[in-house]
């Protein structure tokens, strides 16, 4: 075998067999709804692929992405994830220290120069030269775009790189941005959640190793094949909803019955992700599951929003009545409705009738 071998000669070195790369395509490719013919492409386009060089970069967060991932029960994710790419920096798990670790950093980069990924997870602090979050010294504003110079592409992992998270929330002392906000020159996948689910960053690396490219995205740049659909059009107690049986607190006669928690104020309606069908540790269950309401934790500002316990037609005050009308009713709303844009959540939130620029 050639001294650089494609993946699936490396896994096969390792005792995986063809049959397991097949399932494992089959499996990414059921959760991306792919057709059946791309999931053959893709189980061919990681066999002969060779292992995707990833710098992965922590700036202001919780290592609750890294866990998310580590700690996954999806099938064979724990060895084949891994195993599709080569993880040449990442301080929460690497073994090295330092200054070797610093260097481990720089020579990936020199080495896969235009082809290695960039996966962030955290907000970048920018306020003051960004001198609030450093890493061996160095500002994360200025180790992003070192790293992002001569990136492939770049994956903002968890809802603090995608969007901000709790870092950015007001007052921001720290000035933190979302990655997409620096980085402007590359291309840019987000996989929000607080954390995010650890099968839609398997699936969007797996699909970036084995296409070279990224998957579909919608408007806020998430893949649509996780963040297509809201968690209200899945959730498994929208019949209640529909009959207009609702749990009024977290400890009446509803809750206990398993009633819709729209009125204790579950965001499912207005925020997108695969929670209510992927689930968490292995399928065993999601938050609404656990009986308590989505907190909307996927989408731009949810912090700053909060309202977690008020329905969405109080506790969001920026739909303005017709998009909180929509949300009672069940509608689904698109990837670029105001609550979703950044934009438009300042239009609406310094009171302005109507978002900047719309004539409508």
């Amino acid at each position: 075998m050639a001294d650089n071998p494609t993946l699936g000669e490396w896994l096969a070195r390792r005792g995986v067999s063809r049959r397991t790369v097949l399932a494992y395509a089959a499996h990414v490719g059921a959760l991306m709804a792919l057709p059946p013919a791309a999931r053959s492409a893709l189980a061919q386009g990681l066999a002969s692929t060779r292992r995707q060089s990833v710098i992965w970069l922590s700036f202001q967060e919780c290592t609750g992405c890294t866990e998310s991932l580590t700690r996954s029960f999806s099938p064979t994710l724990e060895n084949l994830i891994f195993d599709f790419i080569s993880l040449d920096y990442h301080e929460t798990l690497q073994a090295a220290s330092g200054e070797a670790a610093e260097d481990a950093r720089r020579a990936a980069m020199a080495a896969d120069k235009g082809k290695y990924v960039v996966v962030v997870d955290g907000s970048v602090s920018t306020k003051d030269g960004g001198v609030y979050s450093t890493i061996a010294g160095v500002a994360n504003v200025d180790m992003l775009r070192d790293a992002a110079k001569d990136a492939l592409a770049v994956v903002a992992v968890g809802t603090c790189a995608a969007f901000g998270g709790l870092p950015a929330a007001k007052p921001n002392p720290t000035g933190a941005v979302a990655v997409c906000e620096l980085v402007v020159d590359k291309p840019v996948v987000a996989i929000p959640g607080c954390p995010p689910i650890a099968e839609a960053v398997a699936g969007t690396l797996a699909y970036l190793v084995a296409f070279g490219a990224l998957p579909e995205l919608d408007s806020l740049r998430r893949p649509k094949a996780f963040f297509g659909e809201t968690i209200h059009d899945r959730c498994y107690r929208r019949p209640f909803y529909e009959r207009g049986l609702y749990a009024e607190g977290f400890d009446d006669e509803g809750a206990r019955r398993g009633y819709c928690l729209y009125k204790v104020g579950c965001k499912g309606p207005v925020t997108y992700n695969s929670c209510a069908t992927l689930k968490w540790n292995g399928g065993v269950s999601f938050p609404i599951q656990s009986g308590h309401g989505c907190l909307g934790c996927s989408e731009p500002d949810f912090w700053d929003q909060g309202g977690f316990y008020r329905p969405l037609s109080t506790s969001l005050p920026g739909l303005g009545p017709t998009l909180a009308g929509a949300a009672v009713a069940g509608a689904a709303l698109g990837g670029a409705a105001a609550w979703l844009s950044r934009r438009h959540l300042k239009s609406f939130q310094a009171g302005a009738e109507k978002p900047e620029g719309d004539a409508s």
